[in-house]
Formats: structure tokens, sequence, C-alpha cells
């Protein structure tokens, strides 16, 4: 007898640098269930005690918590943050900017995905790097203006009445033709629907008949009916007619529960980029140019400032009838400072606009030039956008809290790794830098398993560092060796 393993088909997450950062590790309210006697009662000469339960809820502070969510201190970065997503749920942060500045490998990137996990799916979060507006096609405000607008969300809600049931009549009715002879058309169709909790017997326009006929319905199969619309979907048979036939090919659905006639509430998301983009896209002609252009790898065009002021305007028109709601989301710029002096300018008018999403910034520089002048400024950015930034500062790890993320990451990665060994790891940090430590990891693992372990032991650390140098050992080696290389 053959046995095979069957693999789940599942998809496998990919472990990237911050796979581990599941939220800002903050302080929030949690259930504390309590049981309570109910007062006795008396029936007949039985007193009859009985107990329930109710929820009180703790009281959540806000405070960060020293190591949750995969974060390892920076307390008080985290609460600061923490404090901007409770703004941005309130919708009272639009249109402001926060900057996080601190030296290398201090968890800047990291709080940013932890603000987007916090704020969840639903809220629009755009990462982009400040390199990414140089580009030979599209000019370096319009890419800033596509990411603006990637990040400001549309709540879209839209009231459908649906008709919903198993089909028990269908016929149509027919009228004398308004050309005249002998032909005849379909004036109206009479259709009944069953469900649960009872039957309607609908009167359709002939139009819908056709859409009936296309979807192949009869009496027995389950449809459904959009009224606005008059759109008809054929869900399946009903299960009723399961026993009908020994081979069938047919998907049998139970009957529809509640009533006939259904009102439906559908949310949809979209981003004002989605809007702009499928508006942008010209009809293609039937001419040869424009079947050619079609075929050919089209350039990338900007979206013109009018197509988006016309879109602004539906958009702010749906707002004030209350079928959209917007919903500003988060845009990070990371390395800011690799941004010029008329993106700058750029974004001091950006934040300033009505429709304008929460920017935060993230930068290692101190005091630089700013990119296209020769001003010195704080971070590398103008003091006239400064003035802007709510700035937070991130500071650097210790010995402990190196040793503590380290210890993550091993578990995250699924490596095996002793005390001692996280121990040794952790003041190579100390030496050299967190993200040199942390790819030791991988490697250490590979030649503790040609060496017949499954745990990372010291004597593999030592191996694995002497063979890969970290950024200050190889400057120090040019600086001694500079006369062998080519200047």
């Amino acid at each position: 007898m053959r046995i095979e393993e069957v693999q789940s088909t599942s998809k496998k997450q990919r472990i990237a640098t911050h796979t581990h950062i599941k939220g800002l590790g903050l302080d929030v309210a949690a259930p504390i269930p309590t049981a309570r006697p109910f007062p006795p009662s008396r029936k007949g000469r039985r007193i009859l005690k009985a107990w329930f339960v109710f929820v009180l809820w703790e009281q959540a502070n806000g405070a960060a918590v020293a190591m949750a969510s995969g974060f390892v201190g920076q307390v008080g970065a985290r609460e600061a943050c923490g404090l901007i997503v409770d703004m941005i749920r309130q919708k009272k942060m639009a249109g402001r900017a926060l900057l996080l500045a601190g030296p290398p490998a201090t968890g800047k990137t990291a709080l940013a995905l932890g603000v987007s996990q916090e704020l969840g799916s639903k809220v629009p979060f755009c990462p982009m790097v400040g390199s990414e507006v140089y580009s030979s096609e599209v000019k370096k405000t319009e890419v800033l203006m596509e990411n603006f607008r990637r990040a400001i969300g549309l709540r879209i809600k839209e009231n459908k009445e649906v008709y919903e049931g198993e089909v028990t009549e269908l016929s149509p009715e027919e009228a004398e033709s308004t050309t005249g002879g002998y032909a005849k058309s379909i004036s109206h169709v009479i259709i009944g629907l069953k469900t649960v909790k009872g039957t309607k017997q609908l009167k359709l326009d002939p139009s819908i008949y056709d859409a009936l006929i296309k979807e192949k319905v009869a009496v027995g199969d389950v449809i459904y009916i959009e009224a606005n619309s008059g759109a008809v979907k054929r869900v399946g048979r009903c299960d009723s007619f399961a026993t009908e036939y020994d081979l069938e090919a047919e998907e049998y659905v139970p009957i529809p529960k509640g009533e006939v006639h259904k009102k439906k509430e559908i949310v949809q998301d979209v981003t004002l980029h989605d809007l702009d983009a499928a508006n942008a896209q010209p009809q293609g002609g039937q001419d040869i140019l424009s079947l050619m252009g079609q075929m050919m790898k089209p350039r990338k065009t900007e979206i013109t400032d009018k197509l988006r002021q016309e879109i602004n305007k539906v958009v702010n028109r749906y707002i004030d009838e209350g079928i959209a709601e917007l919903v500003p989301g988060v845009l990070f710029i990371d390395e800011v400072h690799m941004l010029d002096i008329e993106c700058f300018s750029y974004l001091n008018r950006a934040l300033e606009s009505p429709l304008s999403p929460i920017v935060i910034l993230a930068t290692n520089r101190g005091i630089c030039n700013v990119r296209g002048t020769d001003m010195t400024s704080p971070h590398g950015i103008p003091v006239d956008l400064l003035d802007r930034l709510v700035i937070v500062r991130t500071e650097t790890y210790g010995p402990t809290e190196m040793i503590q993320i380290l210890a993550i990451r091993a578990q995250v990665e699924e490596i095996d790794i002793d005390e001692e060994s996280l121990a040794y790891l952790g003041e190579i940090g100390q030496q050299t830098s967190l993200r040199h430590a942390i790819q030791l990891l991988s490697p250490a693992s590979v030649v503790a398993k040609a060496n017949g372990r499954e745990k990372i032991c010291k004597a593999d650390l030592e191996e694995v560092s002497g063979l890969y140098l970290d950024a200050k050992s190889s400057a120090r080696l040019l600086q001694e060796q500079q006369e062998r290389y080519i200047t």
C-alpha cells in the first residue's frame, strides 16, 4: 500500500528584516472576567442560586511594554508613536508630519512599520525611499504627488437592494408587437422567489428576461437580482433537488434564509491614486496608429493636475452627500535627506493642502548640507520644513537590549543558539553594529550544521566573524593599506 504525505498549500511567508514587528508593543485594554452570584430567589420551598459572569475592561495607559510585539527598548519613541496612532484614528493628524531621527540601526523603519501594524489594513500605508523620486521619465514632484494620493483612502458605502431566493415560477408575459404583424414581444416577466421566511411574486422588466436566459435560470435554481442595476446571478441549484439524479454536475446550495427582499451595505476601499490611474488611461481607437501604440510598451506618463482637480470635486461631492468617507493614511519617506530643495519646497505646500495624509519622515543624518544647495541644516532638511515637523528621537541600544533583539531574530529565523553564544554575539554587535551581528546568525547556523550540530556555539561565531568584515574593520584596513588601492 502506497502512502504519501500531503504538503500544505498555505503560503509560506518569507523572513524579512522586520518580520518580527507586530505592532508598537503598547499597554492596551485587557478583559478581566469576573464571576458574581445572582441574588437568591425563592421558587416554592427551594432556593435557587446562580452565577453570572461579566467582563471588566482594564484601563489602558498607553505605556510601552519593555519587550512586546517584537520591540525591545525605545520606550519613549514607541509611546510618542502610540499617541500619533491615536490621533490618526481620531482623524486629527491629517496634514501633519513626524520625523524619526536617530543613529543607524536604532529602529526608525521598525517604528514606522509598527505604526502601520497598529492602524490595520484598512488605513492606507505607503512606504517609499527618498531616492525614488529621481526618474528620467517623470518629474520629482509628480512621484511625490502620486505617493501622497496613494496614502489617502476613500471608503465608499453603497446600499444595494437585492431579491434572493429559490425560483418557484418563471413565466414571461407576451403582448402584441408595436411594429404590427403576427410578431409577439415580451412585455414583462412574472417570477416567484421563495426563502425560509416566505415567498414573493415579482413583475420584472423585459430587459431582465435576457439576463435570466443568459444565466440559464430554471425553476428550482437559487438566484439573486440587484434592484438598482437589474443584474442577475445564478448561485446554484436548490439542495432539495439533490436526489433527483445519480450523476449531476450541478452545485447545490441551501435555500436562502431571511426575507426575499434584502438591503445590503457594500463597503469598498480605494485610494485617490486608484481613481487617478483609472481615469488617466486613454481609450484606444481603432485606427492603425492607436493599435500600434497599444502594442508597443507605453511610456510612463504623468497624471495632469486638471484630472486630479476633477476627481477631487467628485470626491468632495460624495463626502458631502454621505456616500463616501475620507480615510487619511500614512506616507512614510525613509532616507528623507536624499530629497533635494525642490522636493522639500513641494512638501511644504503639499502638507498644507486640504487632501493630505500623515507624513512620517526618517533620517540618520546629523548636521549636513541640504541636497542641491550649499546650505547646512540639521538632518539635511531645510529649517522651514523642520518647523512643521514633530521630531521623535531614537536611542542606541544597550548590550542587554541587543542580546534580546538577537534572541528574537534567532527565534524568527528558527535558529537554535545557546546563552553564551548570544552574549558573545551581543559583544560583536556593540563593537560593530546590530545589523552586522544579525547578519552573522545565518552563516553561523550553516557552519554549525556543517560541523554536525544543530545548536550554534561560540566557536561557530568566532569562525564566521573572522571570515566577514564589518564596515569599521574594512575602513580601518583601507587606512592601513591605502597605498595598495587605487584612489
